[in-house]
């Protein structure tokens, strides 16, 4: 029988047992993890640069833009050198900082997305009171909370986690340490206490879905009643990116956390796992730039102005 303190190192899940498979994940990781790179790198670099996205909503976006670089980077690179070096090795101190920093970066993306409906909400409920609701400190301290709020919940969660007594081996069956996956080597009974902390955080992240969704009734009532057809076409392409995101992020988070250990499996872990740790920061930039002229007037003025130093 092992426990938490004798164990060194973790076991992770290997994607193929075939050498060919191996490398063509690392190739479709590496495409992806280069592509989130990209694209929230021009994100970050269009609204520094481009004074005319200083306002609250492309703060948010940059926020959420160096969330996913956080999130992605911390997973898919360990995973990218796995598959290429053939190995499954984790250390115990890697493996306590990689779940650390991923619920820090997935945590602190859930509250900044429920600031993100807030600030669509008074932009369109509110327009004659959104530079006194969402001024430039007011912003800056709702996105410090946002930070700060994942902070401590990460903490909170990480040392409940690698409290418990690992009683179950030291294979984790998920790419990435994970925590439902860190609780099943748990020793019988020991890990209710964080399950316990798991469903308090779910009552608390439920309180913030219900907000966003009263929030987005509330924006599609005001929308429905612009009378100029430009108009709802405009509201629609600042809401709908947002609310894509949220729809793809909360569906697959909650379901991760959530389902019943009856229909739970090695290959639906790992599908679902992707959806909602890799795939969300590499669509994202492509989510919110596609209907969105003033970003993507930044974008294509930001890459011409590269084009043209280099010649």
């Amino acid at each position: 029988m092992s426990n938490s303190s004798s164990i060194t190192q973790f076991l992770l899940l290997a994607f193929a047992d075939t050498r060919e498979l191996q490398l063509l994940h690392f190739w479709l990781f590496l495409a992806i993890y280069l592509a989130a790179l990209l694209g929230n790198g021009l994100i970050i670099t269009a609204v520094a640069c481009d004074h005319r996205l200083h306002t609250p909503m492309y703060f948010f976006l940059l926020n959420l833009s160096l969330l996913d670089l956080g999130s992605i980077s911390t997973t898919v690179p360990k995973s990218m050198a796995n598959f290429l070096w053939d190995t499954r090795v984790m250390t115990y101190v890697g493996c306590v900082a990689q779940l650390f920093l991923f619920v820090f970066f997935i945590s602190a993306e859930y509250c900044l997305l429920t600031i993100m409906a807030y600030d669509r909400y008074v932009a369109i409920c509110k327009p004659l009171h959104y530079g006194t609701l969402l001024g430039s400190r007011a912003c800056v301290h709702m996105a410090a909370a946002a930070w700060g709020t994942g902070f401590l919940n990460a903490l909170l969660h990480t040392a409940n986690t690698f409290s418990l007594p690992l009683c179950q081996g030291n294979a984790v069956d998920q790419f990435f340490c994970e925590i439902p996956q860190i609780l099943k080597l748990s020793c019988s009974d020991a890990y209710l206490r964080e399950v316990g902390l798991i469903v308090v955080s779910v009552f608390v992240d439920f309180g913030c879905f219900v907000f966003i969704v009263v929030s987005y009734v509330q924006i599609f009532r005001a929308v429905l009643r612009i009378p100029s057809e430009q108009g709802r076409h405009k509201a629609f392409s600042m809401c709908l990116p947002h609310l894509a995101v949220v729809s793809l992020f909360i569906s697959t988070g909650m379901f991760t956390y959530l389902k019943p250990p009856s229909i739970s499996s090695p290959s639906l872990d790992l599908v679902v796992a992707v959806l909602y740790s890799v795939v969300p920061p590499a669509v994202n930039p492509l989510i919110y730039s596609m209907r969105n002229q003033e970003l993507k007037g930044a974008l294509k003025k930001l890459i011409q102005s590269a084009v043209f130093q280099q010649q």
